[in-house]
């Protein structure tokens, strides 16, 4: 027997950059189904609508929407004549695409009413006119609509028209951003579900129109529980394409192919957790067959520094306790317990954390699972992660010798505004981590998002803080810091024994530990404020840590105690340090 037949993907046009003629290039190559057509991107191109309908079978792609007709029920008679007249010029031109399904957004027209029955009766005269055609009309309620602005209302407008080719298109977005119960959607048959359009997005408090225009994501990007919905589509038998439509001004303006290959991604995310929290009928249906679990992870087993000038990051971690042996042309692995760090010489204008390699239970499977995600391979066996950082997996590794420090906490990397939310969905993807809550914080010179994701053990911690916005040629902070956080037992006698062997450290002001005091009153508040160690608390536990001046131009390094249950990073603690790191450069400009 056959197993269940999985969902077909696709992706709106208007999801891309570029032209028609891009956009489906790029649709192709990352593995889609099929594609919503925008009206917009038909109507600017050169290309016949015979043209575009050869171009995507020769991609091997179904024309699965026309869209977006819109303002057309509920009308005065003349306004629906000429309505009517519109909509015959559009099925003339899905003759020609081959397209058989029309997407009618809910009315925002001033020439609009409020009347049900009105809005069902010239929905089933339009019907009527598709199906003489063998078309169908997927009426969506815009959660903005003038009368119409949930999918509860425009179901019983569809009930109310009753007709076999008019049927509704549910779009997460505009049922999610309006809190509407998603559960509901059980109700309505399968076969009455014509079209499903799926998009995330954070939550915001601002007009929906503008939010849902601007702030649109992929799934999993953002804060909407799309699993659960997908979930409760499905459940209704419902047998048509899982479509992406997300409006972004970001994504509008990038790469095409790089956006829609974070696009696949999400979905392959999106079924595998649909699969694990599903209902029963819905998850071997959704399971991605080839895309194995993550393989448990213990810890790092290493990471590369690529440096301009390697000596002044090899001399700050000998200071620190490492011992180097050579590791190959112009570079060494420096180890202290379980903490290894490669450094090599790099052409490159600035020192990156160019590499990591997590020690995984079987690194076959984990590779593989990457490549399903879209993981470019390299020729060295590390798979590339959208912001050039290489991963490796291996099973376990050697360790230094015992030290002041014990192994690796969490890396800090660095992604542009525009593309952490992508970049960060791959490392949790990729790697198996769970997110953890977003934080936002004023810095010196800007606001800061910080995002953040660990493995349930809280053995592989990545974080990625970066500027909300840039503006100007006047930027002190360092572009995309990184850092690499190791951990210790003890952070003030460490902090100690390193500022003795000259490691670079910075020196935290005392206004801080003044206010530290009257906010936390930490009982060694005098040996944090002797040897620079910050220091944040939670409910449940504490976190001690210190940090190297900038080396290279852009990485420094973190050592970290971590006491009983705190799992977060010292947010609170990142513009103290921002601050004094922009003092050491002021007061030491070979350090820029």
């Amino acid at each position: 027997m056959p197993g269940p037949v999985s969902p077909r993907l696709g992706i709106a046009t208007v999801c891309l950059s570029g032209t028609l003629d891009d956009k489906l290039a790029a649709v192709a190559a990352a593995g889609f189904d099929g594609v919503e057509i925008f009206e917009n991107d038909l109507v600017v191109s050169p290309w016949s609508p015979e043209q575009v309908r050869g171009r995507c079978a020769g991609l091997g792609l179904t024309i699965d929407l026309y869209q977006p007709f819109r303002d057309f029920e509920a009308v005065p008679p003349d306004v629906l004549a000429a309505n009517l007249r519109r909509a015959e010029h559009k099925f003339d031109v899905m003759e020609r695409l081959g397209a058989d399904t029309m997407l009618v957004c809910s009315s925002v027209s001033p020439d609009a009413v409020d009347d049900d029955d009105l809005a069902a009766e010239q929905l089933h005269t339009l019907a009527e006119r598709a199906a003489r055609r063998g078309m169908r009309i997927a009426y969506e309620a815009l959660a903005w609509g003038r009368f119409v602005d949930t999918f509860d209302h425009s179901w019983r407008i569809v009930r109310r028209a009753g007709h076999a080719a008019l049927g509704l298109c549910l779009d997460s977005f505009h049922i999610l951003s309006r809190d509407s119960d998603p559960a509901t959607i059980r109700v309505i048959p399968g076969e009455k579900l014509f079209f499903v359009q799926l998009a995330d997005a954070p939550r915001l408090r601002m007009d929906v129109l503008q939010w849902s225009r601007h702030h649109r994501l992929f799934p999993s990007q953002g804060a909407f529980d799309l699993p659960a919905f997908v979930g409760h589509v499905l459940s209704t038998g419902y047998a048509g394409p899982l479509s992406l439509e997300v409006f972004n001004d970001v994504f509008r303006q990038a790469d095409p192919y790089r956006t829609a290959v974070d696009a696949m991604r999400s979905l392959v995310v999106l079924r595998e957790r649909t699969a694990a929290s599903g209902p029963p009928a819905v998850r071997e249906r959704v399971r991605v067959r080839d895309l194995p679990p993550a393989p448990p992870l213990s810890g790092f087993a290493s990471t590369v520094v690529a440096a301009p000038e390697p000596a002044e990051v090899a001399n700050t971690l000998r200071a620190m306790g490492f011992r180097a042996r050579d590791a190959g042309t112009d570079a060494k692995l420096w180890t202290q317990g379980a903490a290894s760090v490669l450094v090599r010489a790099t052409d490159e204008d600035t020192a990156r954390v160019a590499a990591f390699q997590v020690d995984s239970a079987d690194p076959a499977v984990a590779r593989g699972r990457a490549e399903r995600l879209l993981a470019r391979s390299r020729p060295d066996g590390t798979v590339a992660a959208p912001d050039g950082t290489a991963i490796a997996f291996t099973v376990g590794h050697e360790e230094g010798e015992p030290g002041l420090l014990t192994g690796i906490d969490h890396l800090s990397l660095a992604a542009p505004y525009d593309d952490v939310d992508q970049t960060a969905l791959f490392y949790r993807s990729v790697l198996g981590l769970e997110p953890e809550p977003d934080v936002e914080f004023a810095a010196p010179f800007g606001l800061v998002r910080g995002l953040s994701a660990s493995d349930p053990d809280k053995r592989v911690r990545i974080a990625h803080n970066v500027a909300m916005l840039r503006r100007g040629e006047w930027a002190p902070a360092v572009p995309d810091p990184q850092h690499i956080a190791f951990t210790t037992v003890d952070a003030i006698a460490t902090a100690g024994c390193m500022r003795d062997n000259g490691v670079p450290l910075l020196d935290i002001p005392d206004n801080y530990y003044d206010d530290l005091d009257a906010r936390l009153a930490p009982s060694r508040l005098d040996e944090l404020r002797v040897g620079s160690v910050l220091y944040d608390r939670d409910e449940h536990g504490e976190y001690l840590h210190f940090y190297t001046a900038i080396l290279g131009g852009r990485v420094f390094f973190e050592v970290v105690q971590r006491i009983a249950g705190y799992t977060g990073y010292g947010v609170l603690n990142s513009p103290v340090r921002m601050a004094a790191h922009r003092r050491l450069r002021v007061e030491q400009p070979s350090r820029l």
